[in-house]
């Protein structure tokens, strides 16, 4: 796999995310990583595990790593580590997936929920600070879709009302913004490993990254039975650990991941150039504040009223030419059915309502070539009936 996008002549069905790219490249390598770790037999807590936190921490721009079970067990781990207490208020954006709710609430924390921006989807920072109370311990901003939130308003916002910063990073592996790293701006960040993220494993698995030596100490013993040392428990813990030989795999991939994000923002750039005179139809793509730090994990584009076709009209229409999309999320979080007892109703959060009908994610993965983008594009404008210039 090179590190640009490739040429490519067929034309072929175009898959929202192809994992079988990097294993191609990889595959000897990632089968010695997982064969050594079976030599060891050290499958819990081994010596991959020690050197990919401290890898990937250090790739963070955070000094510490906690490998974790999900990225679900690394945003509740992780909250406890910083002291988030049973009854503290998490500041927290509606328009998320579910497992940032459930992190907060397994660590017996209250989500307040709040709009996003709709150019964006990211968190709305003026209306997360009307919703500040004397309960609110700490901001969970969550970077959407490969895109940081500004991390000199979310400081801003921290240090006026004495709030901790806990990043959900788990679709921003190594993106930038205002010279920080994903992961580096609050006191502590989670991460996920599930395989199609830009850092993906065989299977789950999270991280906690943080440059607070006590903070991370705390995730170690939560994340192993609350146990500082073995049969000793100090803590209401947990058994949540990042497997070894899932470790030797993300080791393997960690040198690549800057390659990978490259193109990545190559193909969103195509994708922007290309769907740019299709706005007076209603396609708007995410506005991108990070330009090229921006690592899109997902393209998405809205499909706004202005055009001729609904959202689930066009995913269809797309289907129907052998493209692949996806929708994140069709359903905002305060509006699940597992989660009415948080007390929110339809119309309680507009910008992130209306998002939810119209957001189409696009196929995107490294190694997506010129031509599957350009063919994506095209059943745009064929599925609109408009005539490509």
């Amino acid at each position: 796999m090179t590190n640009t996008i490739r040429d490519s002549a067929p034309m072929a069905p175009v898959p929202f995310v192809d994992l079988s790219l990097q294993y191609q490249e990889l595959n000897a390598e990632i089968e010695e990583a997982i064969h050594d770790v079976i030599g060891r037999g050290d499958f819990i807590l081994g010596k991959a595990l020690r050197e990919f936190e401290a890898a990937f921490a250090s790739a963070c721009g955070a000094e510490y790593g906690i490998g974790v079970a999900s990225g679900t067990a690394a945003i509740a781990i992780g909250l406890q580590a910083c002291g988030v207490e049973p009854g503290d208020e998490v500041l927290v954006p509606a328009n998320t997936f579910i497992a940032t709710l459930i992190g907060i609430m397994q660590a017996r924390a209250v989500p307040v929920l709040v709009d996003c921006d709709p150019s964006t989807a990211l968190i709305d920072i003026a209306a997360a600070e009307r919703a500040v109370t004397p309960k609110t311990r700490a901001i969970l901003p969550v970077h959407l879709y490969g895109q940081m939130v500004a991390p000199g308003q979310l400081l801003d916002l921290a240090l006026t009302h004495n709030l901790t910063v806990f990043e959900d990073a788990a679709q921003a592996h190594l993106a930038r913004r205002e010279n920080y790293r994903a992961g580096s701006v609050g006191r502590a960040a989670a991460f996920s490993f599930y395989p199609s993220k830009n850092l993906g494993a065989f299977g789950s698995g999270g991280m906690v990254v943080t440059r607070d030596e006590a903070v991370a100490q705390q995730c170690r013993i939560l994340r192993n039975y609350g146990a500082p040392e073995k049969y000793v428990h100090t803590e209401f813990g947990t058994n949540s650990r990042l497997d070894t030989i899932q470790a030797a795999v993300l080791n393997v991939k960690l040198p690549h991941l800057e390659s990978w994000n490259r193109d990545r923002n190559s193909a969103a750039e195509q994708y922007d150039t290309q769907l740019l005179l299709l706005r007076d139809r209603g396609i708007v793509p995410m506005f991108n504040h990070c330009e090229d730090g921006h690592v899109y994990h997902l393209y998405v584009i809205r499909v706004t009223e202005e055009s001729p076709l609904s959202r689930d009209d066009l995913q269809h229409k797309l289907g129907e030419l052998g493209i692949q999309t996806g929708i994140h999320y069709p359903i905002p979080c305060h509006l699940q059915p597992g989660y009415k007892d948080l007390g929110y109703k339809a119309g309680d959060f507009p910008h992130t309502e209306t998002l939810s009908g119209q957001i189409l994610s696009l196929p995107m993965f490294p190694g997506i070539t010129n031509s599957q983008v350009n063919q994506v594009v095209e059943g745009i404008y064929t599925a609109l009936g408009v005539k490509r210039e």
